[in-house]
């Protein structure tokens, strides 16, 4: 993948913008989850950009244990929101939380991009023959994605990091392999101040 100003901050920690400093730590607080994206498309350098990112995250093995899926049709979104609304009932009937019968999922029907996140159980390192092991494979998927979110972050697009998804429902959307698993989906897209939640 073509190297790009990011790959300067994650191997040097700093970059010279305006005469200003990338400071990890303002960028970790900074960040927000953004539950209204407006319709304007992301060009495919700016998705490169931020799965550059990702995949300078840390893995087990030296085996890169992620793949990632972007996500632009319409019709393929759509199936993934109405699917999340089948998971917030039963979510609701089985929790008796009364917030969510009233949350929202609206961002997963009007935002312009998701990237699937499906991790690979068979590249998760020597942890495997460990009891109680074999998550490294997740471990560095959760490494992926925060690094996906923090470079959009500094990109000036807005992020949510959903899990709201049933493993079989999902494979069969996005044509994911029954061995791997879809770790999480990162819904992107441009925003404005007013939409950004608190962490």
């Amino acid at each position: 993948m073509k190297s790009t100003f990011l790959s300067y901050i994650l191997l040097h920690g700093e970059y010279d913008k305006r005469r200003g400093e990338i400071d990890v730590f303002e960028a970790i607080k900074g960040r927000r989850s953004c539950r209204r994206f407006l319709p304007e498309a992301i060009g495919n350098d700016v998705i490169e950009t931020i799965l550059e990112a990702a995949v300078w995250a840390p893995f087990p093995a030296n085996q890169q244990s992620w793949e990632f899926i972007v996500i632009r049709d319409k019709g393929v979104i759509g199936k993934i929101y109405s699917h999340a609304e089948v998971c917030k009932k039963i979510l609701f009937e089985k929790s008796g939380w009364k917030w969510i019968d009233t949350y929202s999922l609206s961002v997963l029907r009007e935002v312009p991009v998701i990237i699937a996140v499906v991790g690979d159980p068979e590249k998760t390192g020597a942890d495997r023959f460990l009891e109680g092991g074999g998550l490294g494979y997740h471990h560095a998927c959760a490494a992926a994605i925060q690094n996906m979110l923090l470079a959009a972050h500094e990109l000036g697009l807005g992020t949510l990091c959903d899990t709201l998804f049933d493993q079989d429902v999902t494979r069969e959307i996005l044509g994911i392999d029954l061995s791997k698993e879809t770790i999480a989906m990162i819904c992107l897209g441009k925003t404005d101040v007013d939409s950004v939640q608190t962490p």
